[in-house]
């Protein structure tokens, strides 16, 4: 059957349509509901019902196929309409209103062992904000990414063996476009000659990278700057152009990401988690954590258990 945008609803999805009646949600956290130990959840969503602020782990990527659907992430409004693609970080806080009919594509990935492929944390640094991609906003690849997007559904549907593989490798062509996309046509460092433009991209590539696996380190901004060849002061305002945060808040972001995956682990202490996220103490791993997450870690944990179920 194909709609609006050329999206083709495969003949096998109406067999599995009603397999998400309902979801998972324990207080403010949605516990996404993978199936035989799968990282990817793909379905039509029909429900008029409204959902109240709440996040959870996985990314999410909504596009809409009959009618509108309204998005509020962190007090930001988005009206997404069919064709248009809404990509909702993971962790972020939404909410999700419906009109009175309509359909829309639901995918969620959890893309946690993503964080260890060498390269990525130029991708990830630009999911740490929604992603709203239509035909204006981005362009030159809308149609790619879109294309993307429904040969995933396809996938998820059908019986191809090696179906999750795919699935994946496609996800990540995915994002290989936008990172390509926001290096080509943003203007990342406006005071820079064009001819140095890559070789400072591949600079705070490799820079992310290193965070990514260093971050238990202490790193100070005096001393990963001069490990690139900048001063402290030069450093600050390209990283920030770059990445939207400052030195000191992307490495607690990203120690903040280390923890809640340990978190989930009930044998590790909350003294241990600070520690092998790279905090120097306790009292700093609990105020920051809960000013990025709006709970305690301790909270963050026990909401990982005991989820009920609402429509």
């Amino acid at each position: 059957m194909a709609i609006s945008r050329n999206i083709q609803i495969p003949h096998a999805f109406w067999k599995f349509n009603d397999d998400f009646t309902s979801r998972s949600l324990n207080q403010e956290q949605e516990i996404v509901q993978f199936k035989n130990n799968s990282t990817i959840r793909v379905w039509l969503n029909t429900q008029v019902s409204d959902y109240n602020p709440h996040w959870h782990s996985a990314l999410e990527i909504i596009v809409p196929v009959e009618n509108y659907y309204d998005v509020e992430i962190n007090e930001e409004q988005f009206r997404i309409n069919p064709g248009e693609i809404l990509a909702i970080p993971p962790g972020e806080m939404h909410a999700l209103s419906a009109p009175e009919s309509g359909s829309r594509f639901i995918f969620m990935f959890d893309i946690s062992s993503y964080s260890r492929l060498k390269g990525f944390s130029g991708i990830q640094s630009l999911l740490i904000n929604p992603l709203y991609i239509t035909r204006d906003t981005y362009p030159l690849i809308y149609d790619e990414l879109f294309q993307l997007l429904q040969s995933i559904s396809a996938e998820y549907f059908g019986e191809n063996e090696y179906k999750e593989l795919t699935i994946h490798a496609l996800l990540l062509n995915f994002f290989v476009k936008l990172g390509h996309n926001h290096i080509d046509t943003a203007n990342l460092f406006p005071n820079v000659r064009p001819g140095k433009q890559k070789t400072y991209v591949k600079k705070f590539n490799d820079l992310l990278d290193y965070i990514d696996t260093h971050y238990m380190e202490e790193l100070t901004l005096e001393e990963v700057a001069a490990s690139i060849g900048f001063s402290k002061y030069h450093f600050s305002r390209l990283f920030r152009q770059y990445t939207n945060f400052t030195f000191c808040d992307y490495v607690n972001y990203r120690r903040i990401k280390v923890a809640e995956e340990l978190l989930i682990q009930p044998d590790i202490s909350i003294t241990e988690v600070a520690l092998q996220s790279g905090f120097p103490s306790i009292s700093t791993f609990n105020r920051l954590f809960k000013q990025q997450k709006n709970c305690t870690p301790s909270e963050y944990r026990a909401m990982n258990n005991h989820p009920k179920h609402f429509r």
